[in-house]
């Protein structure tokens, strides 16, 4: 058994696309427009597993883009998607400077939790060891539940 991939169905394709890959960095492998079936199935990656997502076709997390108008609610059921990343506090600090908002900001230096634009909850783990706390961070208190 392998993992294949985490999907999570979005309102507006553009805005999803801009927060994923613009904003937090993955990286488009696939996208498969489905004319009938009236959607658009988008794979992206981590950079670091990219070399493995473009030939495996995973791990990648799956936009599903319906074309006909619907509303999703229960993003927060859905629980959270996980990245780890290089620096927590640049990580935050690039969405923060983009309109993010941090949910619950990386006082520890280990974890921070966003939403993207359609609500889905997502966990930024620092890559390695925590790093020291570090202003404005270790003084913010949550904004928001995550």
């Amino acid at each position: 058994m392998r993992y294949l991939h985490t999907m999570v169905r979005v309102k507006d394709l553009d805005a999803a696309l801009h927060f994923y890959g613009t904003l937090f960095g993955l990286v488009e492998v696939r996208r498969i427009e489905n004319e009938k079936g009236r959607f658009t199935l988008v794979f992206l990656a981590a950079p670091g597993d990219l070399d493995h997502a473009e030939t495996h076709l995973s791990p990648c997390l799956e936009l599903t883009y319906n074309w006909d108008p619907e509303d999703y609610t229960g993003g927060r059921n859905f629980g959270h998607l996980a990245y780890e990343v290089d620096d927590i506090y640049k990580t935050c600090q690039a969405l923060m400077d983009n309109g993010v908002t941090i949910n619950r900001p990386p006082r520890d230096g280990h974890m921070a939790f966003v939403r993207s634009p359609d609500g889905i909850s997502i966990e930024i783990l620092q890559k390695g060891d925590r790093l020291a706390p570090q202003e404005p961070w270790a003084s913010m208190g949550n904004t928001g539940a995550w």
